[in-house]
């Protein structure tokens, strides 16, 4: 009797233990991804990195997703708000002095953007965390609009699908 109790609490509490992203395949998005930014993006896809360049487009992009994992409390400690967003480009900035940091909106996943120079290129940064679960989105290109432009594409057009509802 008590193993079944056991089992029964288990299987009842699976929903509630069940999280992460819904998607764990970047090659199930290559297609939509590269149309989503547009004409002239070659892809290259694998589960868990997906590459696209650019290399006619403005500021000549690339852009990389990357699955993977963050369990070092961040998420928990963004969530519960013992770290802000002006605490976490706070330390953005330590790293690069023109780093400029703004939460998203990407429920029921937390996550921030960052855009920032490197040399005469720039970048932009998308982290977003759901129960462990890590998506990077990052592209450099030839300035910080065209670089941050492709991140809130791919932000608001690919992410949804696979952080899931």
């Amino acid at each position: 009797m008590r193993s079944l109790l056991v089992a029964l609490l288990c299987v009842s509490a699976a929903p509630a233990c069940a999280g992460g992203f819904a998607l764990r395949d970047l090659t199930a998005v290559a297609d939509e991804a590269g149309s989503a930014l547009g004409q002239g993006y070659a892809a290259r896809a694998a589960p868990e990195r997906l590459t696209l360049m650019c290399t006619t487009c403005e500021g000549a992009p690339m852009v990389d997703l990357l699955l993977g994992r963050q369990a070092d409390g961040t998420e928990e400690r963004v969530r519960a708000g013992r770290t802000s967003m002006a605490q976490l480009e706070d330390i953005c900035r330590s790293r690069s002095p023109d780093c400029r940091l703004s939460g998203l909106s990407v429920d029921p996943a937390v996550g921030w953007v960052t855009t920032y120079g490197i040399g005469s290129s720039a970048g932009a940064t998308a982290v977003i965390l759901r129960d462990g679960d890590l998506l990077t989105i990052r592209a450099l290109a030839g300035s910080r609009d065209v670089a941050a432009r492709q991140v809130e594409i791919l932000v608001r057009r690919i992410a949804p699908r696979i952080v899931g509802g």
